[in-house]
């Protein structure tokens, strides 16, 4: 039987919170600026770079209440990022209604792995090849960030990038661990290819979250 809980995170009415910051964006489009970030755990895309394991298993991390989780980002900034694990794991809808009556831009990091719920201002789309995005995600995405660990990962940018629309901002961003050997090959890249740009993660590089 399913209790009182599970049915309000079934509804999207509390999520798996694991963690919540105020910090500045390290990746992508909108690298340096400010937002409050919302990690919800939960995810069996199970990429095995993955810097945040401890996200995968949602019952780690407690239900809480969107309306609570809105109040508190709301404090902080107008910008927020709701990342994960996966979020779409979850209904996203009633969180971003409550982030949204609180005049705050959303912004998605996902893997697109599952159909899109919620009404987001920025979607971030980063496909895994552990489980590939569903079709609906690449046409509503912004901005593709693909995760370069070796050289057959450009042939694999390529493919995505076909699939995500014109507006769509394309980005190459290093895997951490193998930086300084993709650096160069991901330089290159770009100056043979304009339409991609690098993406760097500068909150590793600073010292911050």
């Amino acid at each position: 039987m399913v209790n009182a809980h599970e049915e309000k995170v079934a509804q999207g009415l509390w999520v798996p919170l694991m963690e919540e910051f105020y910090t500045i964006q390290g990746e992508g489009f909108h690298t340096g600026k400010a937002a409050y970030f919302i990690r919800i755990g939960g995810c069996d895309v199970g990429c095995h770079w993955c810097d945040v394991k401890e996200s995968w298993n949602p019952d780690l991390h407690p239900p809480t209440e969107v309306q609570q989780i809105a109040d508190t980002a709301a404090h902080y900034s107008k910008t927020v990022v709701v990342t994960g694990g996966e979020p779409l794991t979850w209904n996203m809808d009633p969180l971003t209604h409550a982030l949204q009556e609180r005049g705050l831009q959303i912004h998605l990091e996902t893997s697109g792995a599952y159909q899109l719920s919620g009404s987001w201002d920025w979607i971030c789309l980063s496909p895994k090849k552990t489980k590939p995005p569903v079709d609906e995600v690449y046409a509503q995405a912004h901005e593709l960030k693909i995760i370069i660990y070796n050289k057959h990962d450009f042939k694999w940018a390529e493919e995505h990038a076909a699939r995500v629309g014109d507006h769509c901002k394309l980005f190459l961003q290093p895997e951490w661990s193998r930086s300084k050997e993709m650096m160069s090959s991901i330089a290159d890249y770009v100056m043979q290819n304009p339409q991609w740009q690098i993406s760097l993660q500068t909150h590793k590089y600073i010292g911050i979250p």
